[in-house]
């Protein structure tokens, strides 16, 4: 109830703005918003066009979430699609991962492993310079 008490004070704010405090009796803005809601419901039950928009009104609503896509299902045959589009990527991808397996011995080497024991004395090095 507190909801309708909170749009009727609108309401009122609104009509004492549009015809101020004096004047006579103002218009309602209520009794012309539900002309124009009248008026529209008329054209729109006499213009099949219309009638189709409405009807669509919460497929768009339903498409323009965000999270609609994550709920579509996506066939097997498509996430294959997805994987033989980006087959070279993943190739390529796949050459550099054996690539860094194979130097993977020379990181874990002594000198490597040593490097942050030598790094101070280098660093005092470049400051006497």
């Amino acid at each position: 109830m507190s909801e309708v008490k909170d749009l009727r004070n609108r309401l009122q704010e609104v009509e004492k703005r549009l015809y101020g405090e004096t004047g006579g009796e103002p218009r309602k803005v209520t009794e012309g918003l539900l002309k124009v809601h009248i008026a529209l419901a008329n054209v729109a039950g006499k213009r099949e066009r219309v009638k189709t928009l409405y009807k669509k009104i919460d497929d768009l609503i339903k498409y323009l979430d965000p999270q609609y896509i994550d709920r579509i299902a996506v066939p097997d045959s498509m996430k294959l699609e997805f994987i033989l589009a980006e087959e070279q990527y993943i190739r390529s991808q796949a050459a550099l991962l054996e690539q860094m397996q194979s130097l993977q011995p020379y990181l874990d080497s002594e000198h490597i492993k040593a490097v942050p024991g030598q790094a101070p004395g280098y660093r005092l090095c470049l400051r006497s310079t």
